[in-house]
């Protein structure tokens, strides 16, 4: 097996924006980042061309319903931009895969399921599900709802989105801490609001609101918008940022690589241009500034490889 073939070669393409954000009202368009590298995936696919992730070791080869979405997201945008049916079919296939396979968790909520253990700052026992996957899922059917217009991609989205307007505790993906309302990557003990999974969950929740005018998706877009203005200083150490909030007042505190560092610059951009908040443009662009500087990318990468070697 090849250094390609692993979970690393999907997950850490180079995060890219889609800049043109300009929509017509009630339309989607192309998703908000390209994903143009993980829609060329071929590793490992299944006979349907869904895509498979290696974990390699004792989890092995297992679908993921985070990467199925983005490899849709990304054929969709290539679609778009070729009109090349190879793209729509293969995000219909990966759609396809979604339908199929969303099921209801323990509570009766329907969710993408992960059918295997993953380490976090806990175990996350199979089956599990995400924030995340529900968003992005939710994405991914929208659009092949409103290339194909097949109702069961748009039935598939609103049953999807009913774990967005749930908190933890009766099966849903979402926690409210005072008036800040999160939605969670992962369902952990205490929530950690990681930071990348909140954001792309949130562009599920409105990209639902376009598509149907569902006025709740309005108001938890309205609630998560004003939770991550209102929060994005906690995820900055004057140096880098950080990928979670699972150290709480702890020194050692999970920050980010560098790609998911500049997987939340890019993220950050987008949200600026949706919703004008000089506050996201701000951090974005002291993130990047970071970056710029030497000793600052080497204190990140050095304060990394500890909290590895003493957390994992």
């Amino acid at each position: 097996m090849t250094p390609s073939s692993s979970q690393l070669t999907f997950w850490h393409d180079r995060p890219t924006p889609e800049l043109s954000l300009a929509r017509d009202p009630g339309e989607l368009g192309p998703y908000y980042m390209r994903f143009t590298q993980k829609a060329n995936y071929t590793s490992l696919l299944d006979p349907n061309g869904v895509p498979i992730i290696d974990y390699r070791g004792v989890i092995g080869p297992q679908y993921n319903p985070i990467a199925i979405a983005q490899y849709s997201l990304g054929n969709h945008t290539l679609w778009l931009e070729t009109q090349n049916d190879k793209h729509l079919s293969k995000c219909i296939n990966a759609c396809d895969w979604l339908i199929e396979n969303l099921e209801p968790n323990d509570q009766g909520i329907p969710v993408w399921h992960h059918n295997f253990d993953f380490e976090y700052v806990e175990t996350l026992r199979s089956p599990w599900y995400s924030g995340l996957a529900q968003g992005q899922g939710i994405s991914a059917l929208l659009r092949c709802y409103e290339a194909t217009k097949e109702a069961k991609y748009l039935e598939g989205a609103t049953l999807a989105f009913r774990s967005l307007t749930l908190e933890l505790n009766a099966g849903g993906v979402l926690h409210r801490d005072g008036d800040d309302l999160w939605i969670e990557e992962y369902m952990v003990t205490t929530p950690t609001h990681i930071l990348n999974g909140f954001i792309w969950a949130m562009w599920g929740v409105r990209d639902y609101e376009i598509s149907t005018g569902d006025q709740q998706a309005k108001e938890i877009w309205d609630r998560c918008v004003a939770t991550l203005q209102n929060n994005l200083a906690t995820f900055d150490i004057g140096y880098w940022s950080l990928y979670d909030q699972s150290s709480g007042d702890r020194r050692l505190k999970m920050i980010t690589s560098g790609f998911y560092h500049r997987l939340h610059i890019i993220q950050l951009q987008i949200m600026w241009q949706l919703t004008n908040i000089e506050t996201f443009q701000q951090f974005s662009q002291n993130w990047h500034a970071y970056t710029g500087s030497r000793a600052k990318r080497t204190r990140a990468k050095i304060v990394k490889a500890i909290f590895k070697l003493l957390r994992y």
